[in-house]
């Protein structure tokens, strides 16, 4: 597995998924700052006005309930009041208090987080969803439970110490927080410092506490697929080449589907192996991966017309008489404008 973003964290990959990728939790040096987002950029986002809930969330480690009115403000656009924009104020006035700042999916709204995020994507053909958590020296953002994906922290600012327990001792394991009277061995201690990574098996249970300073990271979750991925990718599977109208009409019609239904599934069944349906789940699981915004232009085809990634872009092609000036039908526009402006000039 070459992953030119997973090597520059963890050194050897090979050594890494063969004896640490979902076997026992690990902490990793690497020469540069891994996290594209750190408290400058969380700055920035603030400073941009537009971060509100549902990405960002103050949570506590002790079963009380952060309000959203207690970190956001609302604001009147065209007369109407809208709720849950970030209080720069507020959620400092929290954190001094012992709560954690969380953003939710940084992916989504921060274009290098992005990138890195659809970068590792293609490398462990996983999809990938990022999360940035800011908390006091002290303080403890999420009781130790355990998560439904592989996770990355990516330290970014501040320390923090980590507690990685035990595998779950049964299949039917729950996510969330651990019940009171189940005791995981712990596998793991660790002070994180700014640059170091941090790799959590899924489903190992951890938690974390601010050591000094004001602690923040980048945590990557690598989600597999679950049960249902794979309920899904049978139900494709088995209907693969099977030709039924999709609303029978009447008991005889219906009762012909059921049976056609039966035979075809029996038969698909005897040809699907194992690996044949996991294999089926991860393609699912790759179309709804992120793509890099480089890859995304750089894979158009020879002579293709590649659209403009950002305004400054399709501002210059508009300026220039290029694409962005014939597109949308602006010039059939234009044509129909000039004939009903003379037509109405031969009215006169």
């Amino acid at each position: 597995m070459e992953s030119p973003t997973l090597a520059g964290w963890v050194g050897d990959v090979e050594n890494f998924t063969g004896d640490q990728w979902q076997r026992r939790p690990a902490v990793f040096a690497p020469e540069a700052l891994a996290s594209p987002f750190d408290l400058d950029e969380l700055d920035a986002a603030f400073d941009g006005g537009l971060l509100r809930t549902p990405y960002l969330e103050m949570v506590r480690s002790d079963k009380v309930t952060v309000p959203p009115e207690a970190y956001t403000t609302s604001r009147v656009v065209n007369g109407i009041t809208h709720h849950g924009f970030a209080d720069r104020a507020k959620v400092v006035g929290l954190l001094r208090a012992g709560s954690t700042l969380l953003l939710r999916r940084v992916d989504q709204w921060h274009r290098p987080t992005g990138d890195l995020v659809a970068r590792l994507s293609e490398e462990l053909g996983r999809r990938v969803e990022a999360f940035f958590f800011v908390t006091p020296a002290g303080s403890q953002g999420l009781a130790v439970h355990r998560d439904d994906a592989d996770v990355f922290v990516l330290q970014a600012a501040g320390h923090k110490t980590w507690y990685v327990h035990d595998a779950p001792a049964v299949a039917d394991w729950s996510l969330g927080e651990l019940p009171d009277d189940e005791h995981s061995p712990l596998l793991l201690r660790s002070v994180l410092e700014p640059g170091h990574v941090l790799y959590v098996p899924r489903g190992f249970a951890h938690r974390a506490v601010g050591a000094a300073g004001l602690s923040a990271h980048l945590s990557l979750t690598v989600r597999d697929i679950s049960l249902q991925d794979l309920r899904t990718a049978l139900e494709r599977k088995l209907c693969e080449g099977l030709d039924l109208p999709a609303r029978p009409l009447g008991e005889a019609a219906i009762a012909d589907a059921c049976a056609t239904l039966i035979d075809h599934v029996r038969v698909k069944l005897d040809t699907i192996e194992p690996g044949d349906l996991r294999l089926a789940a991860r393609t699912a699981q790759a179309a709804r991966r992120p793509v890099a915004t480089a890859d995304a232009n750089s894979e158009a085809g020879a002579g293709a017309e590649t659209p403009a990634r950002t305004l400054a872009e399709a501002a210059r092609s508009w300026g220039d008489g290029g694409s962005g000036a014939k597109s949308a039908g602006s010039a059939p526009i234009s044509r129909t404008w000039r004939k009903l402006r003379d037509a109405a000039r031969t009215a006169r």
